[in-house]
């Protein structure tokens, strides 16, 4: 009952706000010190859960910094004779270290001493918040670790091999915080050898991971998805290319994180650790190697396919940080991992998918015909597995690879397509999303290579077929429209049969989200906020049709009222739906300016004031698309630069611009006019 209580204490004090009941707090205090166990751990259940929900109240004078008195009285009962109340004890206390609480800094030296105490206690629980206390002091109390931190590494490998998962995974976070601070390398270089070791343990799969996972489900791509098996995704608004693609501005990299099993959704030890070795990698770079190398001969051809999948994720997660010394046993590895992914496992085969992308840019480096043409034609099987594990797996690499390669696909297209389409008709709901992705890849990476009549026949039917089933609410609809984007700009004319039915249908996308808008600002209790979302994605298609169809759209925009939607794009409030419109006026400047010539007087104002670099890819399209008119204006457009001149200079000398937007073609182009 004292639980529940407490429960309803908190829901309460939560709901009503703690200034409204004055004596809560001074009452709860008072309750640690009974004589009655059950009274005082009811009484630090609830304290525990409003300092969870209210920290940053309870540090300001609107409570009179009840904290004052709080934290010294929570000190008090670490060495209290029942675990559960050490461990709320340490929690309370927990949730004012990140925020360096006046009243936890001055008694910082008396709380380091007791957790210290604390490190070897035989609660879990109790262990798990010593490991996330130190956590955080190591992030924002550094000074008053150092002088431990020998201790402090020694205990961490303890409990980072903890038999209590819970424990494990909360100590294993101390190295992924260690690897950003700057004194690691000093820190850490004496312990490699025995924590490359606790780490590579780590990121074998449990019992329980095996389980979650399906894992001895070998073949399932009968099997529809469940909704929650399907992330939601989130639309990356078009930025205008820039002239030195190393430079981008976006850092588009999310293909190669360590999240390589995000059907456990749970953040776990296997992942901690491998993400733990990755950013080690990146510090150490290749001083780990002589602690890596041996283990990864022992486990990459260890007969149980756990250990060996265990080998083949550490290798991936060695790649960027130990790239360089790598490369000598590449010509050996690359092979065998291409075997591997023929492994009876589906969760080896996985695995390799992955990390065989993240060595993609060495297999690109070398001759074709030596790991470039097996890597594909086998991650081009895998594509087709009948595992949608292995098949989301598989698919995410060819991307990576596809980028990697670039036009060294050319001659492969008639077979890539051929698998790509027959996927079609083989994947369930979530893995089509993935398949949209590596098409839309493909034709960025090979461009207008793609345009001939019989890729075209391949390609087309079953997108269009997709394209004509989805519904304008659904959110399928995203992926596919950035696909058709990119397919529009590298078909080029070969789009012309398909672009009037898509033009019309982005058209009516973004007139419907600009009249939900409306409707919502007016009556925000009457209706519903659209998703703004549809809008972008239709912006950056019809982008990527006036790219590709240059002077071919001229007749769309004739016939349609693009230019006014634009106009109130151009003005809205989300920054990514500006962001989109401007790419597209650049586009629509480029491939018909006669249409776009008559609103200039209306559009200029409008990109003068986005040009903030606050905002960053905004500022970098509105340049762009401010040169863009520029080149077709030519002197005319004297008569808009003082709207524009006085932001270009500040952008232009403000120290911290970055490179790509001071080579923006825009402000290049304006060059000529000043």
């Amino acid at each position: 009952p004292l639980i529940h209580l407490g429960i309803l204490i908190t829901t309460i004090a939560s709901k009503g706000e703690l200034q409204n009941w004055p004596d809560l707090l001074p009452k709860l205090c008072s309750l640690l010190d009974s004589e009655d166990y059950n009274t005082c751990e009811g009484a630090f259940g609830a304290l525990q859960k409003i300092c969870e929900d209210s920290a940053e109240i309870l540090d300001s004078d609107v409570l009179d910094r009840p904290l004052n008195i709080m934290i010294p009285k929570f000190l008090q009962f670490f060495k209290h004779s029942s675990p559960k109340i050490r461990s709320h004890a340490v929690a309370c206390v927990n949730q004012f270290i990140i925020s360096r609480t006046q009243a936890l800094m001055l008694h910082i030296d008396s709380f380091i001493e007791n957790l210290f105490a604390l490190a070897g206690d035989e609660e879990p629980e109790v262990r798990k918040n010593v490991c996330r206390a130190l956590v955080m002091l190591l992030e924002v109390r550094m000074d008053r670790l150092l002088p431990h931190m020998i201790s402090i590494v020694e205990y961490m490998l303890q409990r980072t091999q903890d038999q209590d998962e819970n424990v494990a995974l909360e100590a294993c976070e101390f190295w992924l915080t260690l690897a950003e601070q700057p004194i690691c390398k000093d820190v850490l270089c004496r312990h490699l050898a025995k924590l490359i070791p606790v780490l590579v343990n780590g990121m074998k799969y449990s019992e329980i991971d095996i389980i979650l996972l399906k894992g001895d489900v070998e073949e399932d791509e009968a099997i529809p998805d469940s909704e929650q098996d399907i992330r939601p995704r989130f639309h990356r608004s078009r930025t205008v290319a820039q002239p030195h693609e190393e430079d981008r501005i976006e850092d588009d990299d999310d293909d190669n994180d360590l999240d390589d099993d995000d059907t456990i959704s749970d953040w776990n030890l296997r992942k901690c650790s491998a993400a733990a070795l990755d950013v080690l990698a990146n510090v150490f770079r290749d001083e780990l190697l002589p602690h890596i190398l041996p283990l990864l001969k022992e486990l990459l051809f260890h007969p149980e396919w756990v250990v060996k999948e265990s080998g083949i994720l550490v290798l991936g997660a060695i790649a960027e940080g130990c790239m360089q010394g790598m490369i000598p046993y590449l010509p050996e590895l690359i092979p065998h991992l291409i075997q591997c992914l023929s492994n009876k496992k589906a969760l080896v085969r996985s695995i390799t998918c992955w990390t065989l992308s993240r060595y993609a840019h060495w297999v690109v480096s070398q001759p074709p015909d030596t790991y470039l043409k097996p890597l594909m034609t086998e991650l081009l099987k895998r594509i087709l597995d009948s595992n949608k594990r292995v098949q989301e797996a598989a698919c995410s690499a060819f991307a990576t690879l596809e980028e990697e390669a670039c036009t060294e696909l050319v001659p492969y297209l008639a077979y890539i397509l051929d698998t790509l389409v027959f996927a079609f008709s083989k994947y369930q709901h979530k893995n089509l999303l993935i398949l949209y992705d590596a098409i839309g890849t493909l034709a960025d990476s090979v461009g207008h290579h793609l345009n001939k009549p019989e890729y075209i026949q391949m390609l087309m039917p079953p997108l269009i077929q997709k394209w004509n089933m989805l519904k304008d609410e659904d959110k399928d609809l995203f992926p596919l429209l950035e696909c058709l984007s990119s397919v529009a700009t590298a078909l080029q004319s070969g789009f012309l049969p398909y672009c009037e039915p898509v033009y019309q249908r982005c058209v009516n996308l973004v007139q419907k989200t600009l009249a939900q808008a409306m409707l919502h600002n007016a009556q925000p209790d009457q209706y519903e906020a659209p998703d703004k979302d549809f809008m972008i994605v239709a912006l950056d298609l019809l982008s990527g049709l006036a790219e590709g169809l240059g002077g071919n759209i001229e007749q769309l925009v004739a016939c349609s009222n693009i230019l006014t939607l634009m106009y109130q794009c151009m003005q809205d409030k989300m920054p990514e739906v500006r962001q989109s419109s401007f790419a597209l006026l650049g586009d629509l400047t480029k491939a018909c300016f006669q249409h776009v010539k008559p609103c200039i007087a209306d559009f200029m104002p409008i990109l003068g004031t986005n040009l903030n670099p606050e905002f960053i890819s905004v500022c970098n399209n509105a340049t762009w698309a401010i040169g863009e008119i520029s080149i077709q204006m030519g002197i005319e457009m004297q008569h808009y630069i003082p709207m524009v001149l006085h932001q270009l200079v500040e952008i232009i000398n403000r120290p911290n611009t970055p490179k790509t937007l001071l080579e923006n073609t825009g402000i290049q182009k304006l060059n000529h006019l000043w």
